[in-house]
C-alpha cells in the first residue's frame, strides 16, 4: 500500500491509523536528515512493531567525455559540444 507515497509493507494486525502515524513519524525524522524514504516494512515482534525503513537513493548519470568524467551539469561549453555531437552507433 502506499501512505503519502511511501511504499508501505506490514504484517496483519497493524490498523491503518497506526500505519499512517508511523509513516508520518518517519517523513518527519528522515527529513530533518535531508533524506526522502522509499519504503517501510513493519511487523510485529511480540509487543512491539518494529520498523524498517529504506531510504530513496536518487541515481545521478555520469558521462565520459575525452578523459572527462563527470555529471553533465558540470561539463563546461566545450564538453557540452563534444556530447551534443555523438553518433548513435547501433
Amino acid at each position: 500500500m502506499l501512505i503519502n507515497g511511501i511504499k508501505v509493507i506490514a504484517e496483519e494486525g497493524i490498523v491503518e491509523s497506526q500505519l499512517q502515524d508511523i509513516v508520518a513519524e518517519e517523513q518527519k525524522l528522515w527529513g530533518k536528515k535531508g533524506k526522502k524514504i522509499a519504503k517501510i516494512e513493519l511487523t510485529i515482534d511480540g509487543q512491539e512493531v518494529v520498523v524498517k525503513t529504506t531510504e530513496r537513493s536518487p541515481i545521478t548519470r555520469t558521462r565520459r567525455i575525452t578523459g572527462y568524467l563527470s555529471t553533465v551539469d558540470r561539463f563546461n561549453d566545450a564538453k557540452v559540444a563534444e556530447l551534443n555531437a555523438r553518433v548513435v552507433h547501433v
